[in-house]
C-alpha cells in the first residue's frame, strides 16, 4: 500500500502539540518496511522536513503557496492530490483527493466550543477549512480521545462507526532523571533554577487560564512559609499573550513569576524532573501533552477537571475546577506539604504515562488506514 501523509502543517517549523503529534506518529509508521509512503509537502519557503522523517519517502512539492494552493481546493475543488492507495491528514488542512480514500486526525473542536480563545485570524482560518465538510468527506476520522470522538458525533453529527479513537504516544525522552546525573546539574547551572517552583509548560494563551494560575499563585505567596516558591511559565507565547504578562506585572509578587520563553525540545524533560508540582488548569484539551509528559517524568500534576484531561490523565492527578482560583491554589498547596499524597501522585502518574506508546499508536493508525483502503 503506497500512502500520501499531508506534512504541510510541518511547513512553519514550529513544534507544538500538533506538530509534535504528526513527527511522533509518522516517523515509527515509517518503520513498518510493507508500506510505500509519500509526503505532500507543497509550499512557498518551506522549513526544512525533520530529521526524524527526511530520507523517508517521495516527496510531492508543486511549489505553489498554500494560501493560494487551499484557495484552489476550496473554489475550484483542483488540483486533486493523487499518487497514493490512500491520504492521510494528521489536521483537516484542505485537500481535495479525488477518488482516493482519506483518513484524517481531528485532534478537538475547542474552536467551536470557545471562539472567544482564537484570534480573528484563527476564526478565519478555521471556517475557511470547511471542517464539517471535510470530517463529513472523509473516509475514516481519528479521534485523540473520546472526549474528541463525543463532539464529532454530537456536534458534527459524524457516523460513530466511522470514527476510531487512537490515543497519542509519548516521546521516550520524558523519564525521571537522577538529580544528581550531569545533564541536569549542567541545566540547573546553566539556568540558575535553584529555587522551588511550580511549573507550566505550554502556549502562553487565555485557553490555558494561565491568569488563574497567577492569581492562584498570589494566594500561595500571601503565606510567608512560600516565600522562595517560585512560578515558571515554559512556552511560546501566543494569542493575546499581553494581557497574560500584564497579569503578572500587577503582581505583588512579580518578581517570582518567571516567563521561560520557548523550551527547546530536549530541554523540557529537565525543567519537569526539577519542577516541585506541575500545573495545567486548562479550560478545554482534545488531549494534552504537556501533564502526561510531566507525569512521564515524575513530578505530581494539578490539572483541569475539564474535556479530555481526566479521561487521559486518570486517577494519577489532583483535579481542580479551572474557574476556581481557591481550589487551584489550594490543590498546588497540597501537592507541596502533603509527602504522601505526592508520592502517590508520582508513582501513579509514571503508571499512567506509561500507557501510552508511540510504537501502537502508529500501528493502530495504520490499520485505520487500511480499512479505509478496502
Amino acid at each position: 500500500m503506497r500512502i500520501t501523509i499531508d506534512l504541510r502543517l510541518l511547513g512553519r517549523g514550529a513544534r507544538s502539540g500538533i506538530e509534535e503529534y504528526t513527527i511522533n506518529l509518522v516517523s515509527p509508521m515509517l518503520k513498518r518496511g510493507d508500506h510505500d509512503f509519500n509526503f505532500f509537502y507543497n509550499g512557498f519557503k518551506m522549513a526544512p522536513l525533520p530529521r526524524e522523517l527526511i530520507s523517508q519517502a517521495k516527496v510531492i512539492d508543486w511549489g505553489i503557496p498554500n494560501k493560494i494552493l487551499e484557495a484552489s481546493f476550496r473554489l475550484f475543488k483542483y488540483p486533486k492530490v493523487t499518487g497514493g492507495d490512500v491520504v492521510f491528514s494528521p489536521h483537516f488542512n484542505l485537500m481535495e483527493c479525488g477518488e482516493v480514500p482519506r483518513v484524517v486526525t481531528f485532534h478537538d473542536l475547542s474552536f467551536v466550543h470557545h471562539p472567544d480563545f482564537f484570534s480573528l485570524k484563527q476564526r478565519f482560518w478555521h471556517r475557511f477549512q470547511n471542517y464539517q465538510a471535510q470530517a463529513a468527506q472523509a473516509s475514516k476520522i481519528i479521534a485523540v480521545s473520546e472526549y474528541t470522538k463525543g463532539d464529532l458525533v454530537n456536534i458534527l453529527k459524524i457516523p460513530e462507526n466511522k470514527i476510531q479513537v487512537i490515543y497519542s504516544g509519548i516521546d521516550k525522552r520524558f523519564k525521571v532523571i537522577d538529580k544528581a546525573s550531569p545533564e541536569l546539574l549542567e541545566f540547573k547551572n546553566k539556568y540558575k533554577v535553584n529555587y522551588p517552583f511550580a511549573l507550566y509548560l505550554g502556549t502562553i494563551e487565555p485557553r490555558k487560564n494561565i491568569i488563574g494560575l497567577i492569581r492562584a499563585f498570589n494566594l500561595i505567596k500571601a503565606n510567608k512559609r512560600y516565600r522562595d516558591l517560585k512560578l515558571v511559565l515554559a512556552g511560546a507565547p501566543g494569542w493575546l499573550h499581553e494581557n497574560i504578562i500584564k497579569e503578572a506585572k500587577t503582581s505583588r509578587f512579580e518578581g517570582d513569576i518567571i516567563f521561560w520563553g520557548a523550551v527547546h525540545h530536549e530541554e523540557r524533560v529537565y525543567l519537569y524532573n526539577l519542577a516541585s508540582v506541575f500545573v495545567y488548569p486548562s479550560f478545554f484539551e482534545g488531549f494534552g501533552f504537556p501533564p502526561l509528559e510531566a507525569q512521564s517524568s515524575g513530578v505530581a500534576v494539578v490539572a483541569g477537571d475539564r474535556t479530555s484531561l481526566p479521561e487521559i490523565l486518570g486517577d494519577a492527578a489532583m483535579y481542580v475546577n479551572p474557574w476556581k482560583v481557591q481550589e487551584i491554589a489550594d490543590s498546588i498547596i497540597s501537592c507541596l506539604d502533603n509527602g504522601a499524597l505526592r508520592e502517590r501522585l508520582m508513582k501513579s502518574g509514571l503508571e499512567n504515562a506509561a500507557k501510552f506508546s508511540w510504537d501502537a499508536a502508529a500501528e493502530k493508525t495504520l490499520r485505520v488506514i487500511g480499512e479505509a483502503k478496502n
